[in-house]
């Protein structure tokens, strides 16, 4: 425990003199199986997701500029609240298609292996901006403490589709394994 601890800090250029050995990282588990990514890449949710996510973060980036514009200026709070309940109606959507996704591909509808973190900070940005939602139509708060509960959903939103993004990298590296692998085999080499 006490070497967990010391690891992160520990500057020391000589390692092995120092009595430390060489870790072997075990290696990273592919994120989709073979029968996923046959799933992944026959349903017609794929096509679905990949429209709606750069469209929800277009949504976002207009909806961000209005927010900011009515905090700075205190003007335009209808525009501005009018583009947080478009976006959380975006969000909504994708994640509802998003649940159906997964149940395809991974056999239950949130939470699978390959998503679970990625699922789990969703729940916090859909908490968030359901919360903007409730005090906008419950009239809780005034203009700027609905618009600060808004950027704090969007800064929440702003990590998870990191997350994402980081996610379907880790795909297309894992996929270009596989066909290195598959050449390999077969005797095609770079």
């Amino acid at each position: 425990m006490l070497s967990r601890l010391i690891a992160p800090i520990d500057a020391c250029p000589w390692g092995t003199v120092a009595g430390r050995h060489a870790r072997h990282v075990a290696p990273r588990r592919p994120l989709y199986t073979p029968e996923e990514r046959v799933r992944r890449d026959a349903t017609r949710w794929t096509l679905v997701q990949g429209v709606l996510a750069p469209l929800q973060f277009a949504v976002f980036l207009v909806s961000l500029g209005l927010v900011l514009n009515c905090l700075a200026t205190g003007d335009g709070y209808a525009v501005a609240t009018a583009s947080v309940v478009l976006k959380t109606v975006v969000l909504y959507v994708i994640m509802v298609t998003g649940a159906i996704w997964e149940k395809v591909v991974f056999g239950r509808y949130l939470f699978a292996r390959a998503f679970f973190w990625e699922d789990v900070f969703s729940m916090l940005v859909l908490a968030l901006h359901t919360a903007y939602l409730g005090a906008v139509f419950g009239g809780v708060g005034d203009a700027e403490g609905q618009m600060l509960l808004a950027l704090a959903a969007y800064a929440a939103y702003v990590v998870n589709a990191t997350q994402f993004v980081l996610k379907l990298r880790a795909a297309r590296l894992d996929e270009r394994g596989v066909r290195e692998e598959r050449a390999a085999a077969l005797g095609f080499s770079k």
